[in-house]
């Protein structure tokens, strides 16, 4: 039986910043802990977070890794009950969303994060008793702020990911403005990243026709002014289409992701230092041109539908078209590039069919699939 559910109550313009204290009021946040990174305080975006929240109680931490873990979590969880908070502001991508995601879940639950991961069966237990959310961003990528997961590297090591719906944020703040200091190269691997669950949710096989409308919608946004947002960062008509982009590939992929995903949070798990934005742009391609051969994806014409999208000739190109939009955007090539050794394929590949995302590829891959896939992203 499909389910379909949207999503939390999202404020969308430039200076929308301005309305954080009114959505603490209206989510009944009063001690927010504001969950952020050193980049974000460093570029003045923090300060715009507190600006609005002026007089209000206010603990920070900003201390969140660039790919968030269980460590960071219990650190910013302290703060959280020392400072005597209700609450938590998520500033920064989705590093810091995920980890306030987290936060929410330490804070009210018992227990090591592990137990509330999604392959350890751990959805169920997390109840509404999270600690209420509310997400900034300020990268158009992950999407986090209308989401109901989040990844995180737990304390053996592997990069889990956390599901319910009690983790979607309270309320989304999406200023456009947070984004125009973003550097050329993390916008275009955020916003790679965000074309990647637009494509990758689309190809999905669960039925979910709003999330097929709103993914698609997303890919042509996306598709049509990363290029300008990467190259002119101060066009403020191509940051606010991106990040709408982003916004849309998250509130699509309720529906389920595919083999880009199984593989980057793989990846991601075996070298911590790999962004995953960057990871998706390079793994899509080989993606696509497996997932070409899934009964559904030729079926409902989804290459072709999305080539239209993209504003290509035909169904063949759209690979293609990705490799060259990563050249364009001045990415890594592939993953030798990032440092990846054929020598962890083994692990990468046995990561990649355990993780969640896995199953919900339209084409069921096998561990030589994955491998094949590998060595095309080389």
């Amino acid at each position: 039986m499909a389910f379909i559910n949207y999503v939390t109550q999202i404020q969308f313009d430039f200076g929308a910043i301005a309305l954080l204290a009114r959505e603490c009021e209206r989510v009944g946040i009063g001690r927010p802990l504001i969950v952020t990174d050193a980049g974000v305080r460093a570029a003045g975006v923090l300060q715009k977070a507190l600006d609005a929240l002026a007089g209000w109680p206010v603990a920070v931490f900003d201390q969140t890794p660039s790919n968030p873990t269980e460590a960071a979590v219990r650190a910013a969880t302290q703060i959280y009950r020392a400072q005597g908070c209700d609450g938590l502001v998520a500033v920064g991508g989705g590093s810091a969303i995920d980890s306030a995601k987290g936060v929410a879940i330490a804070a009210t639950h018992d227990g090591p994060l592990s137990h509330y991961a999604t392959i350890e069966g751990g959805s169920p237990r997390i109840t509404e008793r999270v600690s209420p959310l509310i997400a900034v961003p300020t990268t158009s990528g992950t999407g986090s702020e209308v989401a109901r997961g989040a990844l995180l590297i737990v304390d053996d090591q592997r990069k889990l990911g956390f599901h319910s719906w009690h983790l979607v944020p309270r309320a989304a703040i999406c200023d456009p403005e947070l984004t125009l200091g973003l550097p050329p190269r993390l916008t275009a691997a955020t916003g790679m990243d965000a074309i990647a669950h637009c494509m990758e949710t689309f190809m999905a096989s669960a039925f979910n026709p709003p999330a097929d409308g709103i993914a698609l919608d997303g890919l042509a946004r996306g598709w049509k002014h990363i290029e300008r947002a990467t190259l002119l960062g101060s066009d403020r008509e191509a940051r606010r289409q991106l990040m709408s982009a982003s916004m849309q590939g998250a509130m699509a992929f309720q529906k389920g992701l595919g083999c880009v995903h199984s593989l980057s949070h793989s990846l991601g798990s075996v070298d911590p230092r790999l962004h995953h934005g960057t990871l998706n742009a390079i793994l899509l391609p080989a993606v696509v041109s497996f997932n070409a051969g899934a009964e559904s994806v030729q079926r409902e014409q989804r290459l072709e539908r999305m080539a239209q999208a993209m504003g290509l000739a035909s169904a063949g190109d759209v690979a293609e078209a990705i490799r060259d939009m990563n050249e364009r955007l001045g990415l890594a090539s592939g993953l030798a590039e990032l440092g990846v050794q054929p020598a962890s394929f083994g692990q990468i590949v046995a990561g990649a069919l355990a993780d969640h995302c896995h199953g919900t590829n339209p084409r069921l891959a096998s561990a030589d699939d994955y491998l094949e896939m590998l060595e095309a992203s080389m």
